[in-house]
């Protein structure tokens, strides 16, 4: 009996649909992990190598290895990494530690169903805000996602299935970086012309809620109704050389400041500071704003708690001054500090 024209079509359908899905799957078989059989461990010799590893959909698989970065190491080990798969830490990182550890989170497919109309996509993400966005979808408050049960085999092989209820919000929470700030010291003991991270910077995160606007349908802007730091951003910091010859810690202004009781191991950092400030003239005063004397006091009447000599002896000055850099956490600082920002 001949069979009718549209059950032909349903039949040739799913004979596609289900080749469709066996492809898949060895395609699937064919890229995952390459893991020896038996064995969970393989070793590259090699001076300097450190032992790695991978962690990939259940299988562990460690290697000694003399790769730089995590990209490099999956190379050496064999280990192919598919469109849509996570790896983490990312593949451009170095592998900084002698027993280094790698997740690879492998992508899986997805259907996701927003009212009458589904969308198709392959990832390793579990989260479902971030699958949704993957799909292309705005979650506004409100809207709730579940995971349902895939009822149609045929239709959608073995995706996991998200459906999103729209309960008619119109505001939007995301969470969004904060970026970090750049910021440099001067360091006297390093040589000008050299810089060097002392803290590496990292982004904070925000949470920021919004209302939407919409002009047929189509979203146009957003406005701000409330911000909450989740976590501070970190400054990243960046010492510059700034280290110069001092003048020699000898002659009459080197004799003041140890007379007036300076440690030896501040006597360089002490003539530096003084030298900046005054060229170590007792007498100097600022025109403009009227500091006076070797370290520049303002007003010079300060100076008297060291001494009542203190408008013409030296080292009462430098008595008086040793105990104002204490502020600065002592001479070496007070001078670090007058070369990042030209006054202490």
């Amino acid at each position: 009996m001949e069979l009718s024209h549209k059950f032909k079509n349903i039949l040739i359908t799913s004979v596609v649909v289900i080749m469709g899905i066996f492809f898949a799957c060895l395609l699937k078989v064919a890229n995952t992990s390459t893991f020896a059989e038996g064995d969970d461990t393989f070793i590259y010799d090699g001076a300097g190598a450190k032992f790695v590893t991978f962690y990939d959909d259940g299988e562990k698989l460690t290697v000694k290895t003399e790769a730089r970065t995590v990209r490099e190491a999956l190379e050496r080990a064999e280990i192919i990494v598919n469109t849509g798969d996570i790896v983490d830490p990312g593949l451009d990182s170095e592998i900084n530690a002698d027993n280094f550890f790698i997740n690879i989170y492998r992508a899986r497919p997805v259907v996701v169903r927003d009212g009458t109309k589904d969308r198709y996509l392959m990832t390793a993400s579990y989260d479902v805000k971030t699958i949704m966005k993957e799909a292309g979808l705005t979650v506004y408050d409100g809207d709730e996602i579940e995971m349902v049960a895939n009822t149609n085999f045929l239709e959608t092989g073995l995706a996991s299935i998200y459906q999103i209820s729209r309960n008619g919000g119109r505001t939007i929470t995301e969470e969004v970086e904060i970026p970090y700030t750049e910021e440099t010291v001067a360091d006297t003991n390093l040589e000008t012309g050299k810089t060097e991270v002392r803290q590496l910077g990292e982004v904070g995160t925000k949470r920021v809620n919004y209302t939407v606007y919409y002009v047929d349908n189509v979203e146009v802007s957003r406005e701000v109704v409330s911000e909450e730091v989740i976590r501070e951003p970190v400054a990243r910091i960046t010492a510059v050389g700034a280290k110069r010859s001092s003048p020699p810690a000898t002659g009459t202004c080197a004799d003041w400041v140890r007379a007036a009781g300076v440690a030896e191991a501040d006597v360089n950092a002490a003539v530096d500071l003084i030298y900046h400030e005054s060229g170590c003239r007792p007498d100097a005063r600022n025109a403009r704003s009227g500091a006076y004397g070797i370290p520049q006091a303002l007003p010079g009447s300060k100076m008297a708690s060291a001494g009542a000599d203190w408008e013409t002896n030296p080292i009462t000055q430098i008595r008086w001054m040793a105990g104002y850099v204490n502020r600065y956490g002592g001479w070496q600082g007070a001078v670090n500090f007058w070369y990042a920002h030209g006054w202490y």
